[in-house]
């Protein structure tokens, strides 16, 4: 099991998420002997997970059942043990589309958080890219990379527990992409401009207030980026369900010319029928803002 390749069969030691519905996912360690609970029933991995096919239908104690799936950078930024607010894949979409991530690139990442972000940008810079992560708080630092050990992943990964304002990110002139999210952006643009390849590369801000990004942009200009943009991604997603409409009655129709009914051989009017269909309701409440997404291109020198 690797978060970057693909195994059929769940073996002792990995990571796998048990996928109880739509809205509850759960990562676990696969472990001899060991048992996860579950609102279904108990879930026994020598039993019911080891040697078993990623997406087997599983079922539980109580006569429940789940899906065990393979672990993807999508099912862990939905199932992570949050340590700080992350990242979820809508903007995660646009960043790394729009850093131009491919495999082989090399990418650095302050600050890495939760490492919601950091998976994804794993999976699309992999067998051959690299991505060197910053985490200014020791204990997230060490948690992450423990993580990253489990998922398989660390050998495309290093990270350093420093602060990026002040410290940088431990290398010069090898980035490819840059990506910021910390509380002052703007006193990292040195810092990020030294670790990007003489080649060019581009870089983004994630900031969450407005005054940020005003600061975090003159600081752009003054280090000589080029290409500035600012966007928000709004996600807004439709329901999809069934519902069921009257035909409607627009009377006779006058292009027919039909006799007048016989009154000794009127019949009941007929009720209408219904028609069932497929449609899609947009949601009452849209989720708001979450952060503002500032890109910027270093020029080739």
């Amino acid at each position: 099991m690797s978060f970057v390749e693909y195994s059929d069969f769940i073996q002792d030691g990995d990571v796998a998420i048990i996928y109880l519905n739509h809205n509850s996912a759960v990562p676990v360690k696969v472990q001899q002997g060991a048992q996860t609970q579950t609102r279904y029933g108990v879930v026994r991995h020598s039993a019911d997970l080891i040697g078993r096919r990623y997406g087997s239908k599983v079922t539980c104690s109580k006569g429940g059942w789940v899906h065990v799936l393979h672990p993807t950078p999508e099912l862990w930024t939905v199932s992570l043990p949050h340590r700080t607010q992350i990242l979820y894949t809508t903007d995660i979409a646009t960043i790394t589309m729009m850093l131009e991530l491919k495999p082989g690139s090399v990418v650095c990442e302050s600050g890495t958080g939760s490492g919601s972000l950091s998976h994804a940008i794993l999976r699309s810079v992999a067998p051959s890219g690299h991505l060197h992560t910053v985490e200014f708080h020791q204990q997230r630092a060490e948690k992450v990379l423990e993580e990253f050990k489990e998922h398989r992943v660390d050998h495309l990964v290093t990270v350093r527990n420093q602060d990026v304002c002040r410290d940088g990110f431990g290398v010069t002139g090898v980035a490819d992409a840059i990506f910021l999210d910390i509380p002052s952006p703007w006193e990292a643009v040195q810092h990020a401009k030294a670790a990007m390849k003489r080649q060019g590369g581009r870089l983004c801000s994630f900031s969450p207030c407005i005054e940020q990004v005003q600061k975090t942009c003159q600081a752009l200009v003054d280090r000589g980026f080029e290409e500035l943009s600012t966007l928000e991604v709004l996600l807004r997603v439709h329901d999809v369900r069934t519902v069921s409409l009257p035909l409607p009655d627009f009377g006779p129709d006058p292009s027919k010319q039909e006799p007048p009914p016989d009154p000794a051989h009127s019949v009941a009017t007929p009720t209408h029928h219904a028609v069932t269909m497929k449609t899609t309701t947009p949601p009452r409440e849209i989720p708001g803002h979450t952060g503002y997404l500032t890109f910027a291109t270093k020029p080739r020198t």
